[in-house]
């Protein structure tokens, strides 16, 4: 099976099995337990697929499919089982389900280790250590540091007091009402992808710029730039509900990007040269992660009950953005890089 075809008949195997594992949950443990849980197994996922490069470590990358692929997931749950207790000790108090802060940090958790092992390319732990498992956990560690720190200083949960969900002791007080500055961390997502669908152009167009960290820096700030633009533009002058736009915009966009980079391995418009690839792969994007989005929505009352949309619990939209960015995401990037589609295609 060859792509496009390998990577649609894949990504439909893996949402069936995704929302399957979802209707076994009511919404409450799904959207608490479940999600974090899963959430937490991203970050060291990140580190497999992309710093690692599923490369290490040898126990596992020495072996055959699938049992290669089952050894990476493998390593990345034990890794990620250490990252619940310790987080839920750190960040979330102890406090049990999950609390909103908690769930939150773990979603930025995310961003910021696809800032540190792709916009930055591992920079500067793979520079200058020379064990690339030891520079790979040192940058997941990393990455949590500076995303807790980030949250101390930016979250505050002040509109939640009153709620039964509010914890005080885990409410930081930070300067941005926690709903926005999470959304605009999401929303940074938007330009990391863009400029993957670009494949870095027109960056590559200048040697110069296309070496670490002055790469990372500069990706960063238009990363910011995109990211930036799209919120200020759907929350501030659009008027959108910022949860609204979070499962409008940045959510079916990330979604799209897995599909059409990692599932489709890029195949759709390989004949054409940049800019005009990017261009027909962003509009692929968003026009796949809109139509899936949609179809998750539309499934949703069937699969988890009825889930009432908008404010104050945002079940529909929490729901939305869990199942497809905390269950069918990890899964789709543990088929297509951890299995490398086992046995769909036999090939590495």
């Amino acid at each position: 099976m060859k792509q496009p075809v390998l990577g649609i008949v894949a990504t439909i195997i893996v949402i069936a099995v995704s929302l399957t594992l979802i209707s076994f949950f009511d919404f409450p443990t799904f959207a608490g337990w479940i999600s974090y849980s899963l959430m937490c197994l991203i970050p060291m996922q990140i580190v497999v697929g992309v710093t690692w490069g599923t490369h290490h470590p040898g126990f596992a990358a020495k072996q055959r499919q699938p049992l290669k692929g089952i050894l990476l997931a493998i390593t990345t749950a034990v890794i990620g089982a250490i990252v619940l207790a310790a987080s839920l000790a750190v960040a979330g108090g102890n406090v049990t389900p999950p609390a909103p802060m908690l769930v939150h940090v773990t979603i930025t958790s995310v961003v910021v280790t696809f800032w540190g092992a792709i916009i930055f390319g591992g920079w500067p732990f793979k520079a200058v250590i020379r064990n690339e498992v030891a520079a790979g956990l040192v940058l997941l560690v990393a990455c949590y540091v500076v995303n807790y720190l980030l949250f101390r200083i930016s979250f505050d949960y002040g509109f939640m007091q009153g709620a039964p969900v509010y914890v005080p002791s885990l409410d930081p007080h930070g300067m941005f009402s926690a709903l926005n500055i999470l959304v605009f961390e999401v929303s940074f997502l938007i330009g990391l992808f863009a400029m993957a669908n670009f494949d870095l152009w027109p960056l590559t167009t200048f040697s110069g710029v296309m070496r670490q960290p002055l790469l990372g820096i500069v990706w960063t700030v238009v990363a910011l730039a995109i990211g930036g633009l799209a919120f200020w533009f759907g929350v501030g002058i659009m008027k959108m509900d910022v949860m609204a736009f979070l499962v409008t915009a940045p959510v079916p966009f990330i979604f799209g990007s897995i599909v059409v980079i990692n599932m489709l391995q890029n195949s759709l418009f390989g004949k054409l040269a940049q800019p005009l690839k990017g261009l027909a792969n962003v509009i692929a994007v968003i026009v796949i992660g809109s139509a899936l989005g949609q179809v998750y929505r539309a499934l949703a009352p069937a699969i988890s009950g009825t889930l009432h949309a908008g404010p104050p619990a945002y079940e529909l939209e929490i729901w939305t953005a869990s199942a497809l960015l905390a269950v069918t995401f990890p899964f789709l990037i543990f088929y297509a890089e951890f299995f490398k589609f086992w046995p769909l295609s036999k090939s590495e």
